[in-house]
């Protein structure tokens, strides 16, 4: 049970550490990019390019920017749900990127312009034959995702699901 609560604290660490860093990065593109041409670092390697997205992922959708945000919330509620049963590092880590990445972008939904529910989310990293921009929480949605799938893979293989084996 106490091993349970760490694997929740980390979980809830790691969404609130990717939740920070996606809003205060936003906030510092918006306030930086706005108005400016992209900025290009690394010999193009990365375009900083700030990128109004009212859609998902690629743009899709873009009228249903509030069922994107009710979705999120489904997801923030049943991983905080969840978390009270982890028992691996693995899922503690992914569940609390999937949080974070899936908070960050809600942050936006709510909060920016055009209003509540219809908030454009910001967008500001663009790589070299990558068709989209995308941010940090974007980011830690994939990476916590591909987790997801590689913790799935361990369990049909016998050795974890939520921490535990497929013996018991």
């Amino acid at each position: 049970m106490i091993r349970s609560r760490r694997y929740a604290a980390a979980a809830c660490a790691v969404g609130a550490a990717v939740c920070a860093a996606d809003v205060i990065s936003k906030i510092v593109v918006v306030a930086e990019l706005s108005g400016h041409r992209p900025t290009t670092l690394l010999g193009g390697l990365i375009t900083l390019q700030l990128h109004r997205n009212a859609g998902a992922a690629f743009g899709v959708g873009p009228s249903f920017t509030a069922t994107y945000a009710l979705v999120a919330a489904a997801v923030l509620a049943a991983i905080l749900r969840v978390s009270g049963r982890l028992q691996s590092w693995l899922w503690a880590v992914a569940l609390g990127l999937v949080l974070g990445g899936a908070a960050g972008n809600l942050t936006d939904r709510l909060f920016r312009s055009p209003g509540p529910m219809r908030g454009w989310v910001i967008d500001w990293i663009k790589l070299p034959y990558f068709p989209e921009t995308f941010n940090i929480a974007d980011s830690a949605l994939t990476v916590g995702v591909l987790l997801i799938v590689l913790a799935s893979i361990r369990w049909q293989l016998g050795r974890e699901v939520v921490g535990t084996t497929a013996e018991q």
